[in-house]
């Protein structure tokens, strides 16, 4: 089947056979708009991520010069369709494939994919002035908007996809924002509850993981965060969220035992120079909830002995900042704090 361009843009069939349209061109720019939404999230239960048999389709499926007009034009305009142009013996279609089917599965519905064979679809491609392969292309309300070329990082695929995206968050991610805006809140049953069902819907989501492991401990089961912990691959600890959370699990118990705040307090008002007792202060107050005064401690400990035990002020107070996260305000002012004291 033939395309041919309108003046808006919008690509229809032409009448008959013929040369590749002149008007067919390379995608180019980014989406603009609220794309519609093809799936949603059921936070009480249902599907997170379909793979499949939502409304207006499966999110990914293979199709061809004859149906391209229906699963791309036609879809498009009701929510973004992703094209993949490639072949059976192309390297690099492979690595892109996966990761590109990876991303359209996480968007759950808002966002379609269409694998195309260049092989079996030379008339096709050729119209779309594939040159390479694997290539990329965006389509929306009937027509291309953006593009690439070539096996490309993972982030740059979600970057495209986001572009497309135009905001609409996936149900995946708002899933994972209410999760943790109950864990937030000290819904922590709730919050565990909604972790687990996202990790059995995306098993390998970090966010997810992190969160059960941060909520069984909020929940006060100590023992079971360890256990979890404990379960983990290699591969899965070293996450960057997943650490922190495990970081979280190790402060816990380390301050399971740290005993009444007040006469530690005493301790280091009577001996100001004993690094003990206020390393021993400081665990007490975060195993309180009283992280801005541990972190003080921590920081005056590293101020008069950065040295002190193997440096066990700076390795706490570093954990600590792990199991807070980057981005809170207390993390964020603490390194500012550690650097000025490390390199005065």
């Amino acid at each position: 089947m033939q395309f041919t361009m309108n003046p808006d843009g919008t690509m229809v069939p032409a009448d008959g056979a013929g040369e590749t349209q002149q008007g067919s061109q390379q995608p180019q720019g980014q989406s603009q708009g609220q794309p519609a939404a093809g799936g949603g999230v059921q936070l009480g239960g249902g599907t997170l991520a379909p793979d499949g048999g939502v409304p207006g389709g499966p999110l990914i499926k293979e199709s061809n010069s004859a149906d391209f007009v229906q699963d791309v034009i036609e879809m498009s305009m009701n929510v973004p369709v992703i094209v993949d142009f490639w072949a059976p013996w192309c390297g690099p279609c492979k690595t892109l494939g996966p990761a590109l089917e990876k991303i359209v599965t996480q968007a759950g519905g808002l966002v379609r994919m269409v694998k195309v064979n260049v092989d079996e679809n030379q008339e096709l491609a050729g119209q779309l002035r594939v040159q390479s392969i694997p290539a990329v292309f965006a389509f929306k309300d009937g027509r291309p908007v953006d593009g690439f070329t070539g096996a490309v990082p993972e982030s740059q695929i979600k970057s495209f996809v986001e572009r497309l995206l135009g905001g609409a968050k996936p149900p995946l991610e708002q899933a994972l924002e209410s999760a943790k805006e109950l864990l937030d809140n000290g819904q922590e049953a709730d919050a565990l509850a909604l972790y687990k069902q996202i990790q059995a819907e995306a098993p390998d989501n970090e966010a997810a993981l992190a969160g059960v492991i941060r909520a069984t401990l909020a929940s006060g089961d100590h023992a079971a965060a360890m256990e979890i912990v404990a379960a983990l691959p290699d591969e899965l600890k070293s996450k960057s969220e997943i650490a922190a959370a495990i970081s979280a699990v190790e402060l816990s118990q380390q301050t399971e035992d740290t005993g009444d705040i007040a006469p530690l307090k005493d301790a280091v008002d009577a001996n100001p120079a004993d690094h003990q007792a206020r390393y021993n202060y400081a665990m007490a107050l975060y195993g309180a909830g009283q992280n801005e005064l541990a972190l003080d401690e921590l920081l005056e400990l590293i101020r008069r002995d950065r040295a002190w035990n193997e440096e066990a002020g700076r390795v706490q107070l570093l954990k600590i900042f792990d199991a807070l996260g980057p981005t809170d305000p207390l993390t964020v002012g603490g390194r500012k704090r550690l650097s000025s004291i490390l390199f005065s």
